[in-house]
């Protein structure tokens, strides 16, 4: 009968496993120290609008669906 080997105490103490970062889980549109600009604001009845951000020009889009895309 084949027994199996009785662990030492070195052997017998499990690896704890490497501790992680704390992670910041928070909402980045939830910062209280952004500016808010309403949406209606920027498209002034219009369902699309070109945007000029260093030197290239973007489309930000409301859909029928009340989105916002933003394309380059």
């Amino acid at each position: 009968m084949n027994r199996a080997p009785t662990p030492s105490p070195e052997s017998s103490q499990m690896a704890q496993p490497p501790q992680r970062a704390a992670v910041d889980n928070s909402n980045p549109l939830d910062r209280v120290d952004a500016p808010l600009v309403d949406s209606d604001l920027l498209l002034q009845g219009q369902r699309e609008i070109r945007i000029a951000h260093n030197g290239v020009t973007y489309r930000l889009q409301a859909t029928r669906l009340g989105k916002l895309i933003l394309t380059k």
